[in-house]
């Protein structure tokens, strides 16, 4: 099972929707956001505007195959400018009742494996840093990420832990990444924009077991494989 993340325009958003509800997956929900590409890489795109829509929702191995399938087909995901697609494997279900609700097994399973070619880099900064976070993540090769608003809710001991304000404004920096660069985006991003400095960002990452649209040349020719292959094989725990 997969928590599926699409990040397209808004023009194609409501085209992921309609996917969503003709194949009943549950629990979507639609974020707003931006993206961090320049505006010479915006004009070589023929991209108008950052304004991004990131839509979650939840689906099984099988589904996430689909779904992604769908999307390259009526969404063209893979022509530059139209979005990506992002599967991240889900540990653990809390409840058997959800479990079922959800569309997996009602038997318990094994942990996936994390042996994942792509990683989803979360970097969560101070609201007006983000442009720093991402030029520190362009030193290391990254292409670019999607950026969320949100609003900090950590106690004063993590606050004066990381010596940053936690509970401030906050903005929230996708970025998907080769997991062989994964490694080397993340110490750019510490050293040039980590704790310690004004942007006060916190970095990790989480696998991804599918992921479509990240170029023209590695769109998805391996998705069927990790959605199906050896990777995805295990089921969500459930805890009661």
């Amino acid at each position: 099972m997969n928590y599926v993340l699409t990040v397209t325009t808004p023009e194609l958003s409501g085209t992921v929707l309609e996917i969503i509800k003709e194949m009943n997956l549950p629990l979507s929900v639609v974020l707003y956001g931006r993206g961090t590409a320049t505006k010479s890489m915006m004009d070589f795109l023929g991209i108008d505007s950052k304004e991004r829509r990131v839509i979650a929702t939840i689906a099984t191995e099988d589904a996430t195959l689909d779904f992604i399938r769908q999307q390259m087909i009526r969404l063209n995901i893979g022509v530059p400018g139209n979005g990506i697609v992002t599967a991240i494997p889900i540990k653990s279900v809390g409840g058997g009742r959800t479990l079922e609700f959800l569309g997996g097994s009602g038997d318990k399973g094994q942990m996936p494996i994390i042996n994942y070619n792509y990683e989803m880099i979360i970097v969560i900064a101070n609201e007006g840093y983000t442009a720093d976070v991402m030029d520190a993540a362009r030193l290391a090769g990254a292409a670019g990420g999607t950026i969320l608003h949100g609003k900090g809710t950590n106690s004063k001991e993590a606050e004066e832990f990381f010596k940053v304000s936690l509970a401030s404004e906050k903005e929230v920096l996708l970025i998907v990444s080769r997991s062989e660069s994964k490694a080397a985006i993340m110490q750019e991003i510490i050293k040039n924009a980590g704790p310690q400095t004004r942007a006060g960002a916190i970095v990790f990452s989480l696998p991804i077991s599918a992921v479509a649209g990240l170029s023209l040349i590695e769109s998805t020719q391996n998705v069927e494989e990790a959605v199906s292959g050896d990777n995805a094989k295990a089921h969500p725990d459930k805890h009661e």
